[in-house]
């Protein structure tokens, strides 16, 4: 008996139809299924509601927050640093060339609050300027913030607070790489702000279960970073005279007035064990509370 051929190509066609009409549910399904399961795609950054944001690398979102309240003109003792730091980020503002900048120093002194007023006091003429701010733990995210602020016509500061590197090389390496930019070199709208307790970036105490020449060359990457750092701006301790400028600078310029005012200073110094600007904020917290006065946190 002789098939038809025709017959056969019609039959297979409705055969595959069948088919067809019913994985097309189950392939919708598959489909809806793997798209609750992707990652959201993160929001386009609102860099115009705020001049100070927090990255998040999980989310690549940008965080938004509140002005920082401590005016630059309240930090005293540290006038040297202070201009310094200015004059290199109203330069970046400007669209001229500028450095990266270290922060370092011994503890309290100053460092942090000096970025983030300096640039308060910056953006406040430049709009466009802007704060993002990331966590030392995340500094290997740094490469792909860089490339998503490259194409911004913002301008941006990147600042990361306390920034050491303890789990050996490869933040190093990945900072080393977003300060160099690879074969695209550095964004020219970022510019990059670390402070830090040591001049090097490195932890006390340096692993040696790797062995001696891979201690070595982990230390090697890690203070070769820190001469990625065009400037260095250095904190040294508070000693008394600094230490008393600072309290009364702030007394004065918040306006708390009290008879004796240098010797509780020392003596809350000296319960502290420290002079530093931090102890002088403490200290002035303190007294503007006893007298009912209001500060900025």
């Amino acid at each position: 008996m002789r098939c038809d051929p025709d017959l056969q190509c019609k039959q297979a066609g409705l055969c595959v139809a069948a088919m067809t009409y019913e994985l097309e549910p189950v392939l919708t399904r598959i489909a809806e299924a793997l798209e609750r399961l992707a990652p959201p795609r993160p929001a386009e950054p609102a860099f115009g509601a705020s001049s100070l944001f927090r990255h998040d690398p999980a989310t690549g979102a940008f965080h938004p927050a509140p002005d920082y309240p401590l005016p630059l003109a309240s930090l005293v003792g540290v006038d040297r640093q202070k201009a310094r730091f200015v004059e290199n980020l109203e330069r970046f503002a400007r669209g001229l060339p500028a450095n990266h900048a270290l922060l370092w120093g011994v503890r309290g002194t100053g460092k942090s609050s000096l970025a983030k007023a300096a640039f308060t006091a910056v953006a406040a003429e430049a709009t466009t300027l802007k704060l993002v701010e990331v966590d030392r733990d995340q500094v290997t995210a740094l490469p792909g913030l860089f490339d998503v602020l490259r194409s911004r016509d913002e301008r941006f500061v990147v600042l990361c607070d306390d920034l050491s590197f303890e789990e050996g090389a490869a933040a190093a390496k990945a900072l080393k790489s977003a300060l160099e930019g690879g074969v695209s070199g550095p964004p020219a709208n970022v510019l990059f702000v670390a402070t830090s307790n040591r001049r090097h970036l490195m932890p006390r105490g340096h692993a040696e279960d790797r062995g001696l020449v891979a201690t070595a060359e982990d230390a090697e990457e890690e203070v070769s970073v820190s001469d990625r750092f065009g400037l260095w701006i250095g904190f040294p301790p508070m000693d008394q005279d600094t230490y008393l400028a600072a309290v009364r600078g702030y007394a004065k310029h918040y306006k708390l007035k009290t008879t004796d005012l240098d010797r509780r200073a020392l003596q809350w110094a000296q319960l502290r064990g420290a002079r530093s600007g931090r102890v002088a904020w403490q200290f002035i917290r303190d007294l503007a509370g006893e007298q009912g006065k209001a500060l900025p946190l």
